[in-house]
């Protein structure tokens, strides 16, 4: 237990880790009469993780890439790197092997809509004058809603949802397509347009968007969450001809998988 004055806590936002794994069968196998003993401690680990105050570990078994990942998310950096510690040894030293992982922040958008530029969408487009009651009850929903949405944003509730869509991203930073050689202005602009499309997708498709600069080796981590994978394929694909897509962004591989318990996971994998 990481004493209080030891803990590393973000000022703002959670610590997310994504952790990809490949299994060594014959490793596996070699463990023969111990094997039960690791598929406890497998389901041991994962109850005392979600057992701690705002920790959630959502798993889910890999199609195509590898065999499975887990996606965690702590408010001490303590938490996330001793979980990780220990997945690595659950199952026997030899037997997980690391593929890919990937460590972020939760955080909230910089392109975020101020009061001040939802009170001129009122008035330009709703045609709602300041200093009335009806502007005063407008101003107040939009208030509430920006309150919810942030503290989603920054520490969010993972879904229970059946499928799992999870990619890093970066905006380039080419001489002729430099996201960062644009203006505020000019990216909030486009980010809106960005997130127009990502709003028709509600009810359909979950996401979560956390921020990884200076912390991986790219600058966001995407990771989506629905019901059947046919909407991821429709938001991304849709999303590629909006201009903050096909002009500024670059992509890292698509883990796609399917969210289970830890029973159903070891099952799937064969383990059990």
């Amino acid at each position: 237990m990481t004493s209080e004055s030891n803990r590393i806590i973000a000022k703002v936002g959670w610590n997310v880790l994504h952790q990809i794994y490949e299994i060594d069968y014959a490793s596996w196998e070699e463990l023969d009469y111990s094997q039960e003993e690791h598929l406890t401690s497998f389901k041991q680990l994962v109850s005392d993780f979600r057992g701690q105050e705002d920790c959630q570990l959502l798993l889910y078994s890999i199609i195509g890439r590898s065999d499975f990942g887990f996606l965690a998310a702590a408010p001490d950096l303590h938490q996330i790197d001793k979980l990780e510690k220990q997945f690595n040894q659950v199952l026997g030293t030899s037997v997980l092997s690391r593929e890919y992982s990937f460590l972020s922040l939760t955080e909230e958008s910089e392109y975020t809509t101020t009061d001040e530029e939802w009170g001129k969408t009122l008035e330009k487009e709703k045609g709602l004058t300041p200093g009335t009651p009806e502007f005063a009850l407008a101003m107040q929903d939009f208030t509430d809603r920006m309150a919810k949405y942030r503290h989603d944003r920054i520490y969010p509730k993972f879904t229970d949802w059946k499928s799992i869509c999870f990619y890093p991203m970066a905006k380039r930073r080419n001489s002729e397509q430099n996201w960062y050689g644009l203006s505020y202005d000019e990216r909030r602009k486009l980010m809106a347009g960005h997130a127009k499309v990502g709003r028709t997708y509600a009810g359909r498709v979950k996401q979560l968007i956390t921020g990884s600069t200076g912390i991986s080796d790219w600058e966001w981590g995407v990771t989506l969450f629905s019901n059947t994978i046919d909407e991821f394929k429709s938001i991304i694909y849709e999303m590629r001809f909006d201009e903050v897509s096909y002009q500024y962004a670059e992509f890292g591989p698509f883990y796609v998988g399917i969210l289970m318990e830890p029973d159903e996971l070891l099952s799937r994998l064969d383990l059990s």
